[in-house]
């Protein structure tokens, strides 16, 4: 093999699905298969601190396996998709350099898509343009965000102020409309090579498992000290951090801390929150990536997902 190919033996996989699917298991159990390295895609991980709430890999975990892209940054400094996907596409080639296979798992949809895809020319953030935006009301970001750009007020998250702040940002700095913007989507953007392959998997549950899976992470968390975590991450800088405050479940906690409501209907809070927030994924993911999607039962063991997964095209049959 000469230049710089890459061993197709070394093809990075990927693993996406909605929260609580069971994703870290089965990646655990490939990359030990495979004598892989994990890379996270998760936009809370990255941040130190943040450990109950995002379900990070164990210590033992760890062990058995190398992760990358968790702790990799302070609740004081911000982290996006554009230096997700630096960082990521850096650590895909050392690990693919040391002989191993790159395996990406996670949930943060627009991360795995920056990856994949590149992002469009969009300009950094303003930093007074955005402190004015986000003391504005939402209900008047959305009305102007109708106005300036009726595509991206259809397909946006209302209820998100982050996402439609930086899209109004994005159209006052550009002149132009935030969704023409993100049509910029274009196959490499000077990212990855356009001759890099991945192997792109999806695992989906029912929905009543989904459900049951994530009512009980929630009940896991809370149990093993998630106010705690939340008080002690305040105490370090965690309400300014507004990506950070974003996480299902600080976030909800934080509110209860403040006095807004019992513990017991935050717990219940949460479980709907994150029961929202895995729909939401699914339908993105669906839309947005093209995926092999491989269907889990309830009572499957993740031995079992991990075997099927070495039964696809490009994973067993190149490896």
């Amino acid at each position: 093999m000469s230049g710089n190919a890459v061993n197709p033996r070394l093809t990075p996989v990927l693993i996406a699905g909605p929260t609580a699917v069971g994703k870290s298991e089965v990646a655990l159990l490939l990359a030990e298969k495979l004598n892989g390295e994990i890379i996270s895609v998760d936009s809370m991980q990255v941040y130190r601190g943040l450990d109950i709430g995002t379900a990070k890999p164990s210590s033992e975990e760890r062990r058995r396996v190398p992760h990358h892209l968790i702790d990799v940054a302070s609740l004081t400094e911000s982290f996006d998709a554009a230096r997700f996907a630096q960082r990521a596409i850096a650590e895909t080639k050392k690990i693919q350099q040391r002989g191993r296979v790159p395996i990406l798992c996670g949930g943060t949809g627009l991360y795995f898509k920056a990856y994949l895809q590149g992002l469009g020319e969009a300009p950094p953030s303003d930093a007074p343009l955005r402190a004015r935006l986000e003391r504005t009301p939402l209900a008047d970001l959305l009305e102007d965000l109708q106005r300036l750009d009726p595509a991206t007020f259809q397909t946006i998250d209302r209820s998100n102020p982050r996402r439609v702040v930086r899209a109004i940002e994005v159209i006052r700095l550009t002149g132009k409309p935030f969704s023409i913007q993100r049509a910029a989507w274009d196959g490499g953007s000077g990212k990855r090579s356009g001759s890099d392959r991945v192997v792109c998997f999806g695992l989906a549950r029912e929905t009543e498992d989904l459900r049951r899976r994530i009512d009980a992470r929630v009940d896991t968390m809370f149990a093993g000290g998630l106010v705690e975590e939340t008080q002690q991450l305040l105490e370090q800088g965690l309400a300014a951090n507004r990506t950070a405050m974003q996480a299902i479940g600080y976030r909800q906690v934080v509110e209860h801390l403040r006095g807004e409501r019992p513990l017991a209907e935050t717990l219940a809070l949460v479980k709907t929150r994150t029961r929202q927030f895995a729909k939401r994924q699914m339908t993105w993911f669906r839309r947005q990536l093209e995926l092999i999607w491989l269907p889990v039962e309830s009572d499957e063991a993740s031995e079992h997902v991990a075997a099927r997964l070495m039964e696809q095209p490009g994973v067993i049959s190149e490896k």
